[in-house]
């Protein structure tokens, strides 16, 4: 016949059978646990961090660990996505107002996004304007704008160059510059070069000097010098086509020349002077010199020795010419017997022969 079991045997399978259930809802709670937690890598202003959460989606994850999002902020992905294991949170922290346009306002660009967060952004927007609306273009990029030697870093949707550049109030005209064309359709990172060309008229005046005519006269005393006519300048017009690069000259090109006033010339006397003596004279031969800051107007010369106020008349041996001059100065010294003012040496030979053969008679 069976033999039953005692009272400790069943009081011992009874706690067994305890035992086995309580470890095994511990097995099956730390399996629940296990499938419900989540390694996820989370990046905020790229600094990367590896995170282990049973949050259910991207916005409790940020609650949990913390972050705090504001306004102009963004999540990658949208903090509404489901959390998977595995998965990359990134967090940029933009400028308080920064917005993402609204769908369907056209072409819109926006200036003060730097490079890195501008590609984040773009990458971003570019997902929330084309999740749901198929038809069109909404791809978003990020790109340089250059416009007269400024750098922009902007985000766009613009589909080419020219429609940034219009999107930026910029519409060039046939002299300006675009690099590249405003054809070029507009690439992730893309440089757009604008450069302003532009030219213009200037006019600028520019005196005419006025000559000085010179005459002689008996009625005038020797050496005297009486102005007859003032001079007056002239005046020209000079055009000039400049070009300018970005606001600034460039080049500058003369179109004409137009004389708007004639220069007036001066005019005026200069005493004769009185005759060399026929009696009793004497002559000097040698080289002769000129001048230009010799003392006092008129026809004046400095000799070495003869004294102030001797009137010598002073000739070419070349050509014959001969002009009266008055010693009122010291010189030459070194060989040249005279030295002639500016006036006195042209009446007699061209300035620029510098030297000349004379004979001196006094």
């Amino acid at each position: 016949m069976p033999v039953r079991p005692s009272r400790v045997r069943r009081l011992r399978t009874r706690k067994a059978v305890g035992n086995a259930a309580l470890t095994g809802a511990a097995i099956v709670l730390a399996v629940g646990y296990v499938a419900v937690q989540k390694t996820v890598t989370l990046v905020v202003e790229g600094e990367p961090e590896v995170v282990r959460t049973m949050s259910a989606n991207v916005g409790e994850l940020l609650d949990t660990e913390g972050v705090v999002i504001g306004s102009g902020d963004v999540v990658t992905p949208p903090e509404a996505t489901p959390l998977s294991d595995g998965m990359t949170v990134q967090v940029d922290h933009f400028a308080e107002g920064f917005v993402a346009p609204a769908r369907g306002v056209g072409v819109w660009v926006m200036d003060g996004v730097p490079g890195p967060l501008g590609s984040n952004a773009a990458r971003s927007t570019e997902m929330m304007f084309s999740a749901g609306y198929p038809a069109g273009r909404s791809e978003v990029v990020a790109a340089r704008v250059v416009v007269m030697g400024k750098d922009h870093d902007v985000l766009t949707n613009a589909p080419s160059v020219g429609k940034l550049l219009s999107a930026m109030g910029i519409e060039p005209d046939r002299w300006d510059r675009v690099q590249p064309s405003p054809k070029t359709p507009l690439q992730r990172n893309m440089q757009v070069r604008f450069t302003a060309i532009d030219y213009r008229i200037n006019e600028v005046e520019v005196p005419i000097p006025f000559t000085t005519y010179t005459s002689r006269s008996n009625d005038v005393a020797p050496s005297e010098v009486q102005m007859v006519r003032a001079g007056v300048n002239g005046l020209m017009l000079e055009r000039y086509e400049v070009k300018l690069v970005n606001g600034e000259p460039y080049t500058r090109t003369l179109l004409s020349r137009e004389v708007v006033r004639e220069a007036v010339a001066a005019k005026r006397i200069i005493g004769r002077e009185r005759a060399v003596p026929t009696t009793d004279h004497e002559t000097q031969v040698g080289e002769a010199s000129w001048y230009s800051f010799a003392p006092g107007d008129g026809l004046t010369a400095a000799h070495p020795w003869l004294p102030f106020g001797t009137v010598v008349r002073v000739t070419n041996i070349a050509n014959g010419n001969s002009v009266t001059v008055e010693i009122n100065d010291r010189g030459p010294f070194g060989g040249r017997i005279i030295d002639l003012s500016e006036e006195a040496f042209a009446s007699i030979a061209h300035l620029g022969e510098g030297v000349c053969q004379v004979r001196l008679v006094w």
